[in-house]
């Protein structure tokens, strides 16, 4: 079109510019526009054929929603613009023609997946991360400092807390919980890197979140997006934070104790922070949010199931023991290697029932380090168990016969008196009536054993099942049996009783 124009104008010895224009059908605007330009303009303009659009600023939000969802109409896109920016006017078709281009050179075409930088879209994004600052002066001493980072895409508003003890996933909820409170609302999806407070694994991009943490993102209305191993470019507002927290907020400071260093983020925070101009965007972080993203984010409260989960959350191991400071302390069996929940009351730690949140034990809070502290209702009392079943069988055949069965097991296998007991108590249990008259003569035998009480009874049991003979026996074959009976036993010196 350039070089049409030029040759029909000729230096201005051809055709005018209203005779251009009615030749070509463009505008006397845009003829006079090239016919300024030199050769190099020219040039430089045919090598570089990229016109600026109108949603080019807004080119990673729509990358971001049809890289969520690839099936988004442009209809759609158009409308989830206007709602994340207000004011913006934007045709349909230009939506439509842009998001067909991104559909065919970016979304589907790009090599490497980056998760998209959401600059220009207010209340959409927040990024977040862990750091922890080593050496710093605290109650007279070094000590290590684990504080977590939020930091809005946007605005740039940060948020800073820090505790003593290393993040776990219960203080990670709570610092969410603080630092939404802190913004006045909730962004759409929050960035994080692949940490185990977040994701337990990943294979092949799919994501195992950690299902505590899941729980308490679906309830306070956020999308959880993690980063690629190793891709820090994802989240490099927050990395910056982390580097400013350590840098500016902590390096070189004393404090006299923890309540101290908190007061100080704070005015840190609101003072210094988020109310210096920020060298990306040139504005005030605070000013920009309040002016700009309050409106974009979604209210937020403190979702239930954070408010009744107020407990730490400890595993307890197969021995029936959960670890606190350093020392350990024990839970009843019926808990083992289950999930329990505790919590301070005074000197005294309260395990509870994670469930019902009822008390299982209380032990008193040891100072030490390395103490195995048990109470002895939590496992089996041996003792117990055999005074159990000594019972059970005295019940079964009277106190007296009972007690001298128990006592001729006891002395012939003390080792294993207790499962002799046991098995007793299931032979007897088996027998519809059981022959005392047997049993009294088995407890005056010198040794005995369970089995050879089942194998007795058993053998009386046949015994009696047996058929009798109904024929009668002859009284002349009684009476010469009774003869030779009496014969044996007067020649063996026997005596007949009168």
């Amino acid at each position: 079109m350039i070089h049409k124009i030029k040759a029909l104008y000729d230096g201005g010895d051809g055709s005018s510019i209203h005779s251009i224009t009615e030749q070509l059908q463009i505008s006397r605007n845009t003829v006079r526009k090239y016919l300024r330009l030199g050769e190099e303009e020219i040039s430089e303009k045919q090598q570089n054929r990229q016109r600026w659009k109108r949603l080019d600023p807004y080119r990673d939000y729509v990358c971001h929603l049809l890289e969520k969802y690839p099936r988004l109409s442009a209809v759609k896109v158009r409308r989830k613009l206007h709602q994340q920016v207000r004011g913006l006017k934007v045709s349909e078709r230009t939506v439509r023609r842009y998001v067909q281009e991104l559909k065919r050179t970016v979304v589907v075409g790009q090599p490497r997946y980056y998760e998209p930088v959401l600059d220009m879209v207010p209340g959409v994004q927040c990024q977040v991360d862990a750091g922890e600052s080593r050496q710093v002066w605290i109650g007279g001493r070094e000590q290590t400092v684990y504080f977590a980072v939020f930091v809005l895409s946007y605005s740039r508003l940060m948020y800073v807390e820090a505790q003593p003890q290393p993040i776990q996933t219960e203080s990670w909820i709570r610092m969410h919980d603080g630092a939404f409170r802190h913004f006045g609302g909730c962004p759409e999806e929050c960035v994080y890197d692949q940490t185990k407070l977040v994701v337990l694994e990943e294979t092949f991009r799919e994501l195992q979140l950690n299902p505590r943490f899941a729980q308490y993102a679906t309830a306070a209305g956020f999308e959880i997006r993690a980063c690629e191993g190793y891709d820090p470019e994802s989240k490099g507002k927050v990395e910056a934070g982390i580097k400013y927290v350590k840098n500016n907020a902590l390096y070189g400071e004393r404090f006299a104790d923890w309540k101290e260093l908190r007061s100080y983020l704070s005015g840190w925070l609101e003072e210094v922070c988020n109310a210096r101009v920020h060298q990306s965007t040139r504005q005030v972080p605070r000013h920009r949010y309040e002016a700009e993203e309050r409106a974009g984010m979604k209210p937020y409260l403190s979702p239930s199931c954070l408010q009744q989960r107020d407990l730490e959350v400890r595993q307890a191991d197969r021995t029936g023991l959960i670890a606190f400071q350093s020392n350990k302390y024990s839970v009843p069996l019926a808990y083992q290697q289950c999930r329990v929940g505790i919590q301070i009351e005074g000197d005294e730690l309260v395990v509870r029932d994670l469930e019902t949140r009822h008390s299982i034990a209380r032990h008193r809070i040891c100072g030490g380090k390395g103490q195995v502290l048990k109470n002895t209702h939590h496992y089996r009392d041996r003792r117990q168990r055999v005074a159990d079943l000594e019972a059970a069988i005295e019940q079964l055949l009277g106190v007296d016969l009972g007690a001298r069965l128990c006592q001729r097991l006891k002395t012939t296998s003390p080792k294993i008196y207790k499962d002799q007991l046991a098995g007793l108590r299931q032979v007897l249990q088996a027998e519809e009536d059981p022959d005392l008259q047997l049993l009294e003569r088995l407890s005056r035998h010198a040794t005995l054993t369970a089995t050879q009480i089942r194998d007795c009874l058993q053998a009386v049991g046949l015994r009696r099942k047996r058929p009798r003979s109904r024929t009668p026996v002859p009284a002349s074959e009684v009476k010469t049996a009774l003869s030779r009976y009496s014969a044996v036993r007067v020649e063996g010196g026997c005596h007949e009783l009168s």
